[in-house]
């Protein structure tokens, strides 16, 4: 089967032959025939050298996102072929598991699409206008190989409309039922009805286990809690007390129902309200942690909106650093794409100096095992974890 050509300008191949999937469309010379949104096609270099073949899309600013380094090949094979192979890198990453990322979009070669794999329930994000119209084999690849008991989509709309896809979600198999899952060590109840994202966050789970070696004893504040992940790992530890907050009234009940859920007994306190307002509370009061975790939202969805999240980032871990013991830790976090490391490190060390806080970064990490990156393709690195021990500046 041959694909519509698509000719790139010169020398705007050299990013895509060192292994970037993306083609944008200010990069195109020509596209030789009529082509539809969705179809697939075949980019060629300047030079009329074949470099690989993918979806495209005229209307997104990512005009190509490459499938397949082949000339020829059947969709069905390439789809099942790099699922399979995404299935048994997190079997081998994670053996003790029935639930995590199964497919992270272009980190395993599947541009535009994210399944995440609750049990035996599998949880679609589609983003790329040519997956989108591939749904019905991946559905039947999660069936006949995975054997999936239910299947379903629980998209973001901003990604969505980027890309000129329809809103709405869809159930292919079965039914959006709850499940409870096993994750480092802790259970959580998951109720895709009612909850962010997939369901569940598991791009922090090994940064979740890292905070057990630093809560034994402790009197701990789990802030923008979701439901409860980080908290609960510091009980799981022996923390005297935890204290879950978050903006969201249905996400606190949550942390209280996987509180029960693992049959913890420490004390808990649970309070929903704005994280920035209670930490300022806190200031006030001089309420103090031993150990306080931020796990803002992304304050930065793009790079107009840079400038901003710098400051709020800044804000946010100034006022952690307040509410922070002598000699205590500060967890914190950054899922904005868009602020580098060295742009998050710099707005923790200048919330230092303005908190007049001593830091030593001790432990710096990126998402968990099954959101792997592609060092070629700086996009799919977009979360960074920082834990800093806390002292007062010497004078």
């Amino acid at each position: 089967m041959s694909f519509t050509k698509v000719i790139l300008k010169k020398n705007e191949d050299i990013r895509i032959k060192a292994g970037h999937l993306w083609v944008f469309s200010n990069e195109i010379a020509k596209v030789e025939d009529a082509v539809m949104n969705g179809d697939i096609v075949s980019v060629y270099d300047s030079k009329d050298e074949f470099i690989g073949a993918g979806f495209y899309n005229k209307n997104s600013l990512i005009a190509v996102r490459i499938l397949s380094h082949k000339q020829a090949f059947d969709i069905k094979e390439v789809l099942r072929t790099k699922i399979i192979a995404a299935k048994e890198l997190r079997e081998e990453l994670y053996p003790e598991r029935d639930s995590y990322r199964l497919v992270f979009s272009e980190s395993d070669f599947l541009p535009g699409l994210i399944i995440d794999k609750y049990n035996n329930t599998y949880v679609l994000q589609v983003y790329s206008f040519g997956m989108e119209q591939q749904s019905e084999l991946i559905v039947e690849i999660l069936k006949e190989d995975l054997h999936a008991e239910n299947i379903f989509s629980k998209n973001e709309e901003y990604f969505r409309k980027l890309e000129g896809l329809p809103t709405e979600d869809k159930v292919w198999l079965g039914e959006r039922k709850k499940e409870i899952i096993a994750e480092q060590g802790i259970k959580y109840e998951i109720d895709f009805e009612n909850s962010h994202k997939t369901g569940f966050y598991f791009d922090q789970s090994d940064n979740r286990l890292f905070i057990e070696k630093i809560s034994k004893g402790k009197k701990v504040l789990d802030a923008f809690c979701n439901s409860g992940g980080f908290g609960l790992h510091a009980l799981k530890a022996g923390a005297e007390k935890v204290t879950f907050i978050d903006s969201s009234a249905s996400e606190i009940e949550k942390a209280k129902s996987n509180y029960s859920l693992n049959g913890f007994e420490k004390e808990a306190e649970y309070e929903a309200g704005d994280v920035f307002n209670y930490l300022e509370k806190c200031k006030t009061g001089n309420s103090k942690f031993d150990v306080v975790m931020i796990d803002p939202p992304a304050f930065a969805k793009n790079k107009k909106t840079l400038a901003v999240a710098r400051k709020g980032y800044e804000r946010i871990n100034k006022l952690a650093l307040e509410a922070v013991e002598n000699n205590g830790w500060l967890v914190t976090s950054s899922c904005s794409f868009h602020l580098s490391e060295g742009e998050f490190i710099a707005a923790i060390n200048k919330a230092a100096q303005k908190a007049r806080k001593s830091i030593q970064l001790i432990h710096f990490n990126n998402a968990s095992l099954d959101h792997p990156t592609l060092p070629q393709m700086p996009e799919t690195s977009y979360l960074k974890f920082a834990v800093l021990k806390v002292s007062a500046l010497n004078k």
